[in-house]
């Protein structure tokens, strides 16, 4: 058990039957009154976030959590398959906690979140950006390139990305993981 002194930027607490992280916070006294704490909570399992405000010294049930690293490997029925570098134990997550599961390549390594008492896995942070081959590009209409225009692209995951005209079957590009928007070409 913690109170609002404890109360730091990445912290993860357990709230309203959920586990959130500390986004941002203020302690606050005001001149009349009792001192309070104002917080943005990050839900962990959907990433909503909220406002909160805890009276000064209020109980928290603070979570402990611990960052392992991944590298993912297949996915069946039960969700995507992924093993721990070190131990080489296997973990199996459901893709409503991947944010972009489609742009998961085999042998990518990723950060997933665990319960520490629990040992169940919370979520999955995948890198800032991935690389991906371009397998389905339809050609470029040359002069077509006044404004900036993009097409679909297929990538190696399946996944259909909006790319520039210049970009052909083959092209290595670069994606951004948190939008699934193309950032740049990339020379393999």
């Amino acid at each position: 058990m913690a109170d609002t002194s404890d109360i730091r930027k990445g912290l993860c607490i357990e709230y309203n039957n959920g586990i959130y992280t500390v986004v941002e916070f203020q302690h606050v006294k005001p001149g009349k009154g009792a001192a309070f704490v104002r917080t943005k909570l990050k839900n962990i399992s959907d990433g909503r976030v909220i406002d909160n405000t805890f009276p000064s010294g209020h109980k928290l049930d603070v979570v402990r959590v611990e960052r392992r690293k991944f590298q993912f490997l297949y996915t069946d029925d039960e969700g995507y398959n992924f093993m721990n570098q070190e131990t080489f134990d296997q973990v199996s997550i459901k893709g409503d906690m991947i944010e972009r599961p489609e742009l998961l390549k085999e042998g990518i390594e990723v950060e997933v979140l665990f319960h520490s008492e629990k040992e169940i896995p919370l979520t999955l942070e995948m890198p800032q950006h991935i690389v991906l081959q371009v397998t389905y590009a339809e050609p470029g209409v040359k002069g077509d390139t006044a404004t900036n225009t993009f097409k679909p692209a297929k990538v190696e995951t399946g996944a259909e990305v909006k790319v520039p005209l210049f970009i052909n079957e083959g092209d290595f590009i670069k994606i951004d993981t948190s939008t699934g928007a193309y950032m740049e070409r990339v020379k393999q």
